[in-house]
């Protein structure tokens, strides 16, 4: 649910009384005629506020709780779970982990935690919305969104598929499972693991206490997703240039 434009320019107003709407704008990073055109349809994005905030030195997380619909964030949020912060590690990231951990017959040194191994990539990663609701979803969870948004689970499942969830979706993701409902904006990207309060170095910590036996079998799940994923692509890509080629 974008903002409403009005809540936005009183907000606007409060942290800004005296820049016009030039100025924010080119502090931010925003077009001006992006701007102008959701003011005028009476809905704003919450990336463009997160994107002014920062611009303005200001909390993003702050600023989201002024509005309506995510004044729950001006609360205290529960940290991160371990699987939640294990889903926002890239899938290279755990590759790099298995091969470190690994014997050194086969190629790696194995030692937890190697200084060999390059630090974590930070969210979002390429499958980084689909692995946060897999670590959160009880078996239930798209039902209880579904009934909470109005959103079909087909369309709520088809959007996991394409790895991309709009904010509001992913706060009553998080709201539904009952953990911390910043999880799903760093997940969807819409703000930073410090942004969110999240411990600095919480998520190599969660990848350290995995076993050797949990870890393989994770990178094993992410390959078989990634495998899954690229044929489709590559079916796809079929499908396009059959079409070309009938086309002429």
């Amino acid at each position: 649910m974008p903002i409403s434009a009005k809540a936005f320019q009183v907000w606007l107003h409060q942290v800004a009384p005296s820049a016009s709407t030039a100025d924010i704008c080119r502090i931010s990073g925003i077009k001006r005629t992006t701007l102008a055109q959701q003011l005028v349809r009476g809905k704003v994005t919450e990336t463009t506020v997160v994107s002014i905030s920062r611009a303005l030195g200001l909390s993003p997380i702050a600023a989201l709780a002024t509005f309506e619909h995510y004044a729950e964030l001006a609360a205290p949020q529960q940290p991160p779970t371990a699987a939640e912060l294990v889903s926002q590690v890239a899938t290279m990231d755990l590759l790099r982990t298995v091969i470190a951990r690994s014997s050194p017959a086969q190629g790696g040194d194995g030692a937890e935690g190697s200084s060999l191994v390059p630090g974590l990539s930070p969210a979002p990663h390429a499958t980084s919305v689909r692995n946060w609701v897999d670590a959160v979803d009880d078996g239930e969870l798209r039902h209880r969104v579904s009934s909470a948004t109005g959103v079909a689970p087909q369309n709520y499942s088809a959007q996991l598929t394409a790895n991309r969830l709009p904010p509001v979706l992913a706060f009553a993701t998080a709201r539904a499972a009952g953990v911390g409902l910043t999880g799903g904006l760093v997940a969807t990207g819409l703000i930073t693991e410090d942004e969110a309060g999240w411990p600095s170095g919480a998520k190599q910590s969660a990848l350290d206490a995995l076993s050797n036996g949990e870890l393989t079998a994770l990178a094993g799940e992410r390959l078989q997703a990634l495998g899954k994923s690229l044929r489709r692509q590559e079916q796809e890509q079929a499908q396009t240039e059959k079409i070309w080629e009938h086309l002429g």
